[in-house]
């Protein structure tokens, strides 16, 4: 009876795990991955620009960036930008284009983003709880308003709470397969 918002539940969580897999790909490995300058915006013609906008983002080798600016007069204005990020890289500015040597992780580095992937799980995981919330607030309100058996209600929350499983899990596969990439040397 209900299929329409289990449905409706069902994409927002996915929109929180895709969400956590986007934060994900911006969290360094060691490895080069263009998606690493996602976060960084410059100031282009008097609005803040994502990098990947102005410029194009190559992986030469596997612990590589270069960054090619359309505009070569955003070269200084890049190279501040990366400077200024908490990606920690040093960007080798030769006039044309950026280079980036992506540095090896210490493992006092790689336990220090293994919590921040935690934290970020954690909060993903919360989404989806909290998204469950709504959905259960939903059809006490619906109880409550209109004349639908106990039982059709029972079955739905319980419907809800294995989607919600289901999603914690998949969270927790992903934080998983993030821990081991960051991990492996």
């Amino acid at each position: 009876m209900y299929e329409d918002e289990l449905k409706t539940l069902s994409e927002k969580m996915d929109k929180s795990i895709n969400a956590l897999k986007s934060e994900f790909t911006s969290i360094r490995t060691g490895q080069a991955n263009a998606s690493l300058l996602d976060r960084i915006f410059v100031e282009y013609y008097g609005s803040r620009t994502p990098v990947t906008q102005v410029a194009s983002v190559t992986v030469p080798e596997a612990r590589m960036l270069v960054v090619q600016p359309w505009d070569k007069s955003l070269l200084k204005e890049i190279e501040k930008a990366i400077l200024q990020s908490d990606l920690g890289l040093v960007p080798m500015n030769d006039g044309n284009l950026i280079r980036m040597a992506i540095p090896q992780l210490t493992e006092e580095r790689r336990k220090e983003l293994v919590k921040v992937v935690n934290k970020k799980s954690e909060e993903a995981k919360v989404a989806v709880r909290n998204i469950r919330r709504d959905g259960n607030v939903f059809l006490k309100k619906e109880e409550k308003n209109s004349d639908v058996s106990k039982d059709i209600i029972k079955d739905t929350e319980d419907k809800i709470q294995k989607l919600t499983d289901k999603k914690i899990k998949e969270v927790e596969a992903v934080t998983e397969r993030k821990i081991k990439e960051i991990m492996s040397v």
